[in-house]
């Protein structure tokens, strides 16, 4: 669940962002499923998410390869 007061995410907020994917995903993306992932599909998901605030013309590749290497991370975590 958003908390209003939580500030904005950003491109640049790598953990955050994967831990809010991992929160909405949950264990339905495993490690390989996770590193499977298309980035166009992940870019959808981030632009998504509450409290975001990046744009689509704000993504890069090495953005998108940040925040599925830390989202394998916490899922790593929770199990």
């Amino acid at each position: 669940m958003s908390n209003l007061y939580e500030p904005p995410m950003k491109w640049s907020d790598h953990e955050d962002i994967a831990m809010a994917l991992y929160e909405k995903f949950g264990d339905e993306f495993g490690e390989s499923k996770i590193y499977r992932i298309r980035f166009t599909d992940l870019l959808e998901w981030v632009l998504s998410l509450p409290n975001f605030e990046g744009t689509r013309e704000q993504a890069t590749e090495g953005h998108l390869e940040q925040i599925q290497a830390k989202w394998v991370y916490e899922w790593r975590d929770n199990q």
